[in-house]
């Protein structure tokens, strides 16, 4: 059996913001550094033995910031958990989205939330077949983590996903499953200013039913 942790990045500008970010390769803020930092400490609780990340400068970074807490030095960087891409929706603000796209309207270029899962779970899994009977940190995007969820149990869980916060999830017999949704390990880490990733993305709001 294979234990991950998924981890969201810190915040950024673009999530203060309310910009959707996607693939658009936006640096963590200070406050991000910090929620990266608390989570590692959070984290540290607990024995890790690997450290992966998205490319993504924001979670490439939120790793480096945990794994100095945890023990673990540079992450292995896997590009299957990049963030979806919103295509031509990348940088927008909601308001501007209604106006270009109202009622709904397809948005040119915008990655479809099952490739993305798709993607993200054969990600996993392969981390599991190479870190077999091992914990696992994984720092990816919330749109990531959603997919993931959406794969492993459909319409369960509508909660937060917050800048920092954690989830956990194991791998046994080629299957992977929801442990704890908002670990409890990361109770203190969902800050007064950590704002939920569909707060944060109108777009991901709108398939959400919001």
């Amino acid at each position: 059996m294979t234990v991950f942790a998924l981890v969201r990045h810190g915040e950024t500008d673009w999530n203060r913001e309310r910009r959707i970010q996607g693939s658009t390769d936006i640096p963590l803020n200070d406050t991000g550094r910090e929620q990266a930092r608390a989570t590692g400490a959070l984290l540290a609780s607990r024995r890790w033995n690997a450290l992966v990340a998205s490319p993504l400068s924001r979670a490439a970074e939120t790793a480096r910031l945990i794994g100095e807490h945890v023990g673990l030095s540079e992450p292995e960087l896997e590009p299957r958990l990049v963030e979806r891409d919103y295509g031509a929706a990348e940088g927008l603000t909601g308001s501007e989205i209604d106006a270009r796209y109202p009622d709904g309207a397809e948005v040119p270029g915008r990655e479809p939330r099952e490739a993305v899962a798709v993607r993200a779970v054969d990600a996993l899994h392969d981390l599991a077949a190479r870190h077999p009977g091992e914990a696992v940190i994984v720092v990816a995007h919330g749109g990531v983590i959603r997919s993931v969820l959406e794969s492993v149990e459909p319409g369960r869980h509508r909660g937060m996903i917050t800048n920092g916060s954690v989830h956990s999830f194991r791998h046994a017999d080629g299957a992977l499953e929801l442990v704890a949704f908002d670990d409890p390990i990361d109770e203190r880490s969902i800050f007064p200013f950590a704002d939920d990733f569909e707060e944060q993305n109108p777009l991901a709001a709108r398939e959400a039913g919001r």
